[in-house]
């Protein structure tokens, strides 16, 4: 049986566990460090499973030392953005926290794969890889498939279709100047450009890099967990049953797409040892652009990590 840890019992931390519980990937472990809350969220949860099927065992817990020998490490970690704050804000006490983290997930599982979803994304899977020690196929950040899913809903709502015959595409830093990639995204294999007006486009795009900060306007305490952890879950079965999906996420780059030293969320081949492969496609000279200012963006960031 798998053993997959989730580190943060928060909305997305929880979340994640209850998708993971529903996909039957192996057994998990919920941590976090507020007393009672894990272990009330786990126990909630395993009362679920004789309704939903699912035969694994949670645990809820505060010490680190339950996360032994994990096969996966989800870290979810951190404080939520508030509204008016962007992930650029969160840095400071988020990259304390995951170097906490890392020195646990290094004496406890130092065979893991480690994915991150704690903000600011890409600056935390940076961190993360560096304060680990761990090789970059084993470290990276749920990012561009969560982006990707956002773009693809609104594209979907936009032309009339069912979610499931769109594809989309998006790059770059998990933030602000993310890149959607509408010549990638498709309706059944048709471009989007055959179904929508350029206009319309734009505006699609526009929403999918405000989204998060969309959702966090309406809940005023928090931010998006339903569609993070969905991304969560399917990176995991990737992972799991070793099925060599293709996706975007946040990876350490060295010399792909013309970067050295940074994470940036680019297409991978995704499988049981972690990242396989990174894909380099072929972009407009306005997305190239586009991504070094998005790089730019992330390395700024992580120049202001205690490394």
């Amino acid at each position: 049986m798998n053993k997959i840890s989730v580190v943060g019992a928060g909305n997305v931390g929880a979340s994640t566990a209850q998708r993971l519980a529903e996909g039957k990937f192996g057994d998990i472990v919920l941590l976090d460090v507020i007393p009672g809350l894990p272990q009330g969220k786990a126990l909630d949860l395993m009362q679920a499973a004789p309704l939903m099927g699912y035969d694994v065992n949670i645990k809820g817990t505060n010490d680190y030392a339950d996360i032994e020998d994990s096969d996966i490490v989800i870290i979810t970690a951190g404080i939520a953005r508030k509204p008016g704050m962007t992930r650029d804000d969160l840095l400071n006490i988020n990259a304390k926290i995951t170097r906490d983290v890392c020195g646990n997930i290094r004496q406890y599982a130092p065979k893991s794969i480690v994915l991150t979803v704690t903000n600011p994304l890409d600056i935390i899977t940076y961190a993360v890889h560096k304060y680990t020690g761990f090789e970059k196929k084993k470290v990276f950040g749920m990012s561009g498939l969560l982006d990707s899913s956002r773009f693809a809903s609104f594209v979907a709502k936009e032309v009339g279709c069912s979610v499931k015959d769109v594809d989309a595409m998006v790059l770059g830093g998990h933030g602000d100047n993310m890149v959607p990639l509408p010549q990638y995204t498709t309706v059944s294999g048709i471009p989007i450009s055959e179904f929508l007006p350029q206009e319309t486009i734009d505006r699609l795009i526009k929403r999918t890099i405000n989204a998060g900060a969309e959702i966090v306007s309406f809940l005023k305490e928090g931010s998006a967990f339903y569609a993070p952890s969905a991304a969560v879950a399917s990176m995991v079965d990737a992972i799991i049953n070793d099925s060599g999906r293709m996706m975007p996420a946040s990876v350490y780059l060295e010399g792909e797409y013309g970067f050295n030293d940074v994470c940036l969320g680019v297409p991978i081949k995704l499988g049981k040892i972690g990242v396989e492969k990174i894909i380099e496609i072929d972009l407009t000279p306005e997305q190239k652009a586009s991504l070094s200012i998005s790089e730019g963006a992330v390395r700024s960031g992580i120049e202001k990590l205690d490394i």
